[in-house]
């Protein structure tokens, strides 16, 4: 049985959440939590992100970045996506990482 699209992304969400746990993060899906459609799919405690994850094989990163860009609240808005079988990759505006590199 196939699984739908709704649960495929809870399930992209989770491992997202997983993934960033691993490596130290505060990390919970956000949808269930919040409800709103400009919650972010990920809540973590990086508090000037706004994380939205797409854990699917193919798609358009300029419109998944407009999507995370207009319910970012002024956040950053950094879109995660995960391929099968490869790494997690982190999109976002080049302005925002060398201003993310800068604060550092």
């Amino acid at each position: 049985m196939p699984i739908n699209s709704r649960a495929k992304g809870a399930k992209g969400e989770r491992e997202l959440a997983s993934f960033l746990r691993d490596l130290g993060f505060e990390a919970r899906r956000g949808q269930q939590f919040h409800g709103g459609s400009d919650s972010p799919d990920v809540v973590t405690n990086l508090d000037n992100i706004h994380l939205e994850c797409k854990r699917v094989e193919a798609g358009n990163l300029y419109t998944w970045l407009e999507q995370a860009t207009r319910d970012a609240n002024g956040k950053v808005p950094v879109v995660a996506h995960r391929r099968n079988k490869k790494d997690w990759v982190a999109i976002l505006p080049l302005q925002n990482l060398l201003e993310l590199i800068r604060g550092f």
